[in-house]
């Protein structure tokens, strides 16, 4: 598809929503232009607005008035594109013509802005929501925002990654190394990575810092022996300061790293919630996308956990999968409700370029995503009728069915740190390899970010290079407090 852009500078965004209806093909954007070529959009601003699209035999326009304010002449612009797409395809998108990571964010945003009517007749009319996702996002934004006002100026939560897995799924696009190829960095990276922690305690200890939730994420960290999860672990117990904690969480992701040994590691150095994440209970659909446990052995690490005396874990589900039905995602989740999880985390397919799945050929089309959507409707209806609540909600490029990906909880269950970290409320602290430390200025939505190096070999040879980069978290709030 051609995109031509002339007299404005919208292009990101109207690249963005040409490639919820044409996700699976390239995106050619031309600021600079002789002429145009079929198939193309051409969005002009002159004397109109003015949208023209020209796919096969359809061909159509239209335009504007332009406005004093550029936001609204980008809002136009954007609008008579999303018109003119729907006209051409029938597709009605979800979420309308939104293609930002955090709607939720937006909507609060808009509420304290212009109130709660106003923003919902935004979110209807001006951006084209559907009202079933409208409801969703006015739910969701009620709890985040409780969850948000506990985080105080001096607030941080601590991400702690481990970049570990016993294989890698068809849809992941994580930096990450199997355990397999990777056996021999294990060791190492875990002394590293306990120094790192032990230095940046130090740095939120001199700051006086107040820690609010722990999160270890990869990866699968429960990949690492009984031995090294409680040596890391014990260096963030060590480190820093948990008097203030509300919530130390551990993705145990992957039922087949799950030992009672492993489990004892966690409990034994205050791990109080964990993830424990089937995707899905069919064995044919596990098989598909790479995934090398059973469903019984879901249940079986699910069942074991509990023995353990642990009271507070997730599942995460995906929609969309390959191989997968709606009558097979319903049985899924109706599992994990007869499970009596705290949490459901209910994702959607989302095609990343570096996936498997998309670098073996795999594209999106309507029936699956006529799919995934029943799957998504079937999960919010259900889990709102067993008094689940939506705590936070994020969406990616490439979804099947452009949709979302949804924290579902019991009341009191709800994941402190996926609403932190999505929100981006309060200075994430990172260690670890793929980490990227996020300092937040608590006046402002400004972010500082300080990367560590991706890769695990690349955390181990340059080590000393992350530790020096560590000076930038005193830099930032030192120049905060000038």
């Amino acid at each position: 598809m051609n995109l031509y852009i002339r007299n404005n500078t919208f292009w990101f965004e109207l690249e963005n929503l040409t490639r919820l209806f044409f996700p699976n093909e390239k995106i050619n954007v031309y600021r600079e232009f002789q002429s145009v070529e079929k198939p193309f959009i051409l969005a002009s601003l002159d004397d109109e607005i003015t949208v023209s699209v020209a796919i096969g035999d359809f061909e159509a326009e239209k335009t504007a008035p332009v406005c004093a304010d550029n936001g609204e002449n980008e809002l136009s612009t954007v609008k008579l594109l999303y018109q003119l797409l729907h006209d051409f395809s029938g597709i009605d998108q979800p979420w309308g013509l939104l293609t930002g990571v955090r709607p939720i964010k937006l909507l609060r945003k808009l509420r304290a802005e212009i109130g709660t009517e106003a923003s919902d007749r935004r979110f209807l009319e001006d951006y084209y929501v559907s009202p079933e996702k409208l409801r969703l996002a006015d739910m969701t934004e009620e709890n985040e925002r409780r969850i948000i006002e506990l985080s105080r100026p001096e607030s941080f939560s601590l991400y702690v990654g481990i970049p570990f897995c016993p294989s890698r799924c068809s849809y992941c696009s994580f930096v990450m190394a199997s355990v397999e190829r990777a056996k021999k960095l294990m060791q190492p990276y875990t002394d590293l990575l306990c120094e790192e922690i032990r230095a940046t305690g130090q740095i939120a200890a001199d700051l006086g810092l107040r820690l609010e939730t722990v999160y270890f994420g990869g990866g699968t960290p429960t990949t690492l022996s009984p031995e090294q999860l409680d040596q890391v672990l014990g260096a963030v117990n060590s480190s820093f300061d948990l008097s203030a904690c509300r919530e130390f969480t551990v993705e145990a992701g992957r039922p087949d790293t799950i030992t009672a040994e492993k489990l004892f590691a966690l409990k034994e150095n205050r791990v109080g919630r964990i993830s424990i994440n089937p995707q899905s209970v069919s064995d044919e659909v596990l098989q598909a996308i790479g995934r090398k446990h059973t469903a019984q052995q879901f249940f079986d690490a699910f069942e074991l956990a509990r023995k353990c005396g642990f009271n507070n874990i997730n599942t995460d589900l995906i929609a969309g999968l390959p191989k997968d039905t709606a009558e097979g995602f319903r049985r899924s989740l109706d599992a994990m409700l007869a499970l009596d999880a705290e949490c459901v985390t209910v994702h959607t397919l989302c095609m990343k370029r570096a996936a498997t799945l998309t670098q073996d050929g795999k594209t999106l089309n309507r029936e699956e995503a006529a799919t995934a959507r029943e799957m998504v409707r079937y999960a919010q209806e259900t889990l709102t009728a067993r008094d689940y609540i939506p705590y936070y909600l994020y969406r990616q490029t490439r979804m099947v069915g452009n949709l979302e990906n949804v924290g579902w909880s019991k009341k009191g269950y709800e994941s402190l740190y996926n609403v932190y970290v999505m929100d981006e409320t309060h200075t994430i602290l990172a260690c670890g390899s793929g980490g990227v430390t996020k300092l937040r200025n608590p006046d402002s939505d400004f972010l500082s970010r300080v990367f560590n190096f991706k890769y695990p070999y690349e955390y181990i040879g340059r080590f000393d290079e992350i530790l020096k980069r560590k000076s930038d978290i005193k830099r930032f709030y030192c120049d905060l407090h000038s």
